[in-house]
């Protein structure tokens, strides 16, 4: 069963959840589990990697590959029309 799948099935269980207790921990469970994920996947950067990524920023600005602040605005002020 993929994963689509089992959360039709999860989704159709809680539908018959009629113990207000049960939903209550359920939510505090969820709340708990995603910020333990969120932290899990919060990774500081190494210092190669800070390294690297200041590289790469450099070639692209000596390759043109940037976007000037006034032509950013520009683009924002076009999409908000």
């Amino acid at each position: 069963m993929n994963i689509q799948a089992r959360k039709l099935v999860l989704i159709e269980e809680f539908l018959r959840i009629s113990d207000e207790n049960l939903i209550a921990k359920l939510e505090i469970f969820i709340k708990q589990e995603k910020k333990i994920s969120y932290k899990r996947n919060l990774q500081p950067m190494s210092v190669n990697e800070f390294h690297e990524m200041i590289n790469q920023a450099k070639r692209d600005s000596e390759d043109g590959r940037v976007t000037s602040h006034q032509e950013l605005q520009n683009k924002v002020k076009t999409l908000s029309q």
